[in-house]
C-alpha cells in the first residue's frame, strides 16, 4: 500500500484546501472544478426558463435549492407562480423556499417606476428588479445561507464575469442585466 503524507494540518494548509474548494465553475466542462459540490440557489419564477435552469444545474452536479421570490403582486398570479415553482422543485427533488421581498420590491422597483414617470422618463422596472432584488437582496441572502452561486433563467452568456449577448439574439436578455457588477456576476450562473 502507498502511504500518502498530507503534511501538518495548519492554517496555511487549511487555507490552501479552502481556496481549492472555492475555485469557480468551469463552464466549458459544465461542472465544478473540484470534487466538492457547489451550492446554487435558483430563482424560480414558476416559468419554463428558471425551471429548466434548475434541472440543468442539478444534472451538472450542483446542490440546487429552489427559491421563489415573493414580490409585489396585484392580480393574484404570484401565488399560482409560487405553487408552479414548488411543484417543479418537488419533481426535481430539490429543497424549495420562498423569500419574501414584497416590501423591498415596492420600495426599490415600484417607487422607482412611479418616480420615473413623474420625472418624465421611461423607467425599466425589469432592469431595476434584476439589480436590486435578484442580484441584490436575493444574492446577498443566498450567499449568507451558504450558496456559492445564484442562477436565473435569463438568456445570456457569461464569460470571465462579463455578460455577452445570448447565442440566439432573438431570445437575448443581456439588456435587462446591464447594471450588474463583476462582483455580482462572479456569483451568477445562467445555464
Amino acid at each position: 500500500a502507498t502511504e500518502v503524507i498530507l503534511g501538518t494540518v495548519n492554517k496555511t494548509n487549511m487555507t490552501r484546501i479552502w481556496n481549492k474548494h472555492k475555485q469557480p465553475f468551469d463552464l466549458a466542462q459544465g461542472k465544478a472544478n473540484t470534487p466538492l459540490k457547489r451550492k446554487v440557489f435558483v430563482a424560480m419564477s414558476g416559468g419554463v426558463d428558471s425551471s429548466v435552469a434548475a434541472a440543468l444545474l442539478k444534472e451538472r452536479g450542483f446542490i440546487v435549492i429552489g427559491v421563489h421570490i415573493k414580490s409585489y403582486n396585484i392580480d393574484g398570479c404570484g401565488e399560482r407562480d409560487a405553487e408552479d415553482a414548488r411543484r417543479v422543485a418537488e419533481q426535481l427533488n430539490i429543497p424549495f423556499y420562498v423569500f419574501d421581498f414584497e416590501q423591498e420590491y415596492k420600495d426599490r422597483v415600484v417607487q422607482y417606476m412611479i418616480d420615473g414617470y413623474k420625472n418624465g422618463i421611461t423607467p425599466n422596472p425589469d432592469v431595476m428588479c434584476n439589480r436590486e432584488i435578484k442580484f441584490g437582496l436575493f444574492l446577498e441572502k443566498s450567499l449568507s445561507l451558504g450558496a456559492d452561486y445564484v442562477a436565473t433563467g435569463h438568456y445570456v452568456r457569461l464569460k470571465n464575469n462579463k455578460l455577452y449577448q445570448a447565442k440566439d439574439s432573438n431570445k437575448d436578455q443581456s439588456y435587462f442585466l446591464w447594471t450588474l457588477t463583476s462582483g455580482q456576476l462572479a456569483h451568477a450562473l445562467f445555464p
